[in-house]
């Protein structure tokens, strides 16, 4: 089965832009962000006995093997096709050492620290924006998608909506401005859950208090499958250190 039929069966979509949740003209940093945070969420590390997980995976590391080589992306972007018998997607290859090569560990200081630098920047304002318009005003999306954010940032979050609603910067979806309080309430029960499990993982794992905020990570990664850009997978792709995995040599096209 070649990478598009696969991109078909586990995600969808046969649009090697839609898998990574990019748009086509995206730049080389938005598709490594993107490869990066999707891949996160099926990393064998996470889910090591899960068959579908690591299919997924390893599709990922095709899709960005692809969109990452300029001379691979501009055949795909003017044929629709993906040369298979190249090298960087061979059957053979270690997608898992190709991952580590790209995105090296941070520590939970660096997380902490991007936290209080993000928060109430233009940064995060324009970010806010970007997942309103994806998402087209879904608030349920737009808060589990958004950078460092938790149920106490959803009026922050709203107001910024708001206010370029009222300028005229961004359209008046009706799944925003029209949201019901049950489905409100809804989303607040499900963020009170999730902190309610973080707070008992830390217990079951003897987590110190500091690391309140790795168990609250990890539980909201566990229990969230849509809204791929989660807290600790957006933050850790921001802090990734640029680096270039080797592609292997091409073969005809």
């Amino acid at each position: 089965m070649g990478l598009l039929e696969q991109c078909k069966e586990l995600f969808k979509t046969s649009s090697l832009y839609e898998v990574l949740g990019v748009a086509k003209g995206a730049s080389e940093g938005d598709v490594r962000r993107g490869y990066y945070k999707l891949s996160l969420l099926v990393h064998p590390d996470r889910a090591p006995d899960d068959q579908l997980a690591t299919k997924k995976f390893q599709a990922l590391g095709k899709v960005y093997a692809v969109l990452s080589d300029k001379e691979q992306r501009a055949v795909y972007d003017e044929q629709g096709t993906v040369d298979e018998e190249t090298d960087s997607l061979g059957q053979d290859r270690n997608w898992e050492e190709y991952w580590r090569l790209l995105f090296p560990k941070i520590t939970l200081e660096d997380i902490l620290e991007f936290e209080k630098k993000y928060k109430g920047t233009d940064e995060e304002e324009e970010d806010v924006r970007r997942l309103y318009l994806q998402h087209e005003g879904n608030m349920d999306l737009i808060m589990a998608s958004a950078l460092c954010s938790t149920q106490e940032d959803e009026p922050r979050i709203a107001d910024i909506i708001q206010g370029a609603i009222d300028s005229g910067d961004l359209p008046a979806f009706r799944a925003f401005t029209h949201e019901s309080k049950q489905k409100k309430s809804v989303r607040k029960r499900k963020a009170d859950k999730e902190q309610k499990e973080a707070e008992e993982m830390k217990k079951e794992l003897g987590m110190k208090s500091d690391d309140s905020l790795v168990a609250m990570l990890q539980q909201r990664q566990k229990s969230r499958e849509q809204g791929f850009n989660s807290f600790l997978s957006d933050l850790e792709a921001k802090y990734s250190k640029k680096g270039k995995a080797t592609s292997g040599k091409k073969g005809k096209k």
